[in-house]
Parts: structure tokens; sequence; C-alpha cells
């Protein structure tokens, strides 16, 4: 989820659509409030799954767009 919300930091600095902003702050929001004790490895890997999807649906805004790199170097 870290990688999420770096992506938010650095699009909310450039991206103006609001809506797609509001969604990103509505998830940290909820990630505040998450018991780490409740979720089961499956939630995990459920999360991770769909952070890549979004990811990939973002490549191209850090790859060849406005953005540029979320971190300084490739993490993995």
């Amino acid at each position: 989820m870290g990688t999420i919300l770096d992506v938010h930091s650095t699009i909310s600095k450039k991206f103006e659509n609001q809506e797609l902003l509001s969604q990103f702050e509505g998830l940290e929001e909820a990630l505040e409030t998450l018991d780490m004790s409740l979720v089961s490895e499956g939630d995990i890997l459920m999360v991770e799954q769909a952070t890549n999807a979004l990811l990939d649906e973002f490549r191209a805004l850090f790859e060849a767009g406005p953005f540029g790199p979320v971190y300084g170097h490739a993490l993995n």
C-alpha cells in the first residue's frame, strides 16, 4: 500500500483530476483505520494484485509522461 501512497504523493502535485485524487485520499483514510491483526495472507495477496494492476495502468504516465519516476531508482 505504501507504493500506492507514494504514487498519490507524486501525482497530487501535478495531476488535476480531483475525482481520482479524492479516491487516493479516501484510500489513505481507510488505511489509517485498518486493524492489521485482522488482515489475512489472502487479503495481502489480493491487495498486491490490485496494486500491480493499478501501477500497470499508470505506467505510461511515469515512463513517458509528465510525472517522471516515483522513486529515484528501481526498488525491485
